[in-house]
């Protein structure tokens, strides 16, 4: 996977990496949780749809976050 520098026009914060999309996809599939991550922000979001894109975030309030398993095929 690599990181990209820009998702829908809006610049990836360092904190999204490619570990930490893998991780979050992971934790998924092994538990109730429903990760997102805010790509402008790098804020963890909770009850996430996997493919969800531009859910606003609660952290910056702006249309950035993205489920993990979105991320993670947009990173591939």
């Amino acid at each position: 996977m690599t990181t990209l520098a820009r998702i829908d026009g809006v610049k990836v914060h360092p904190s999204v990496t490619p570990e930490r999309v893998v991780e979050a996809c992971e934790r998924e599939m092994s538990s109730l949780d429903n990760p997102g991550i805010c790509i402008a922000c790098g804020e963890d979001a909770e009850c996430c749809e996997p493919d969800a894109r531009k859910y606003i975030c609660e952290g910056c309030g702006l249309p950035a976050v993205y489920g993990t398993a979105e991320l993670a095929i947009m990173m591939m």
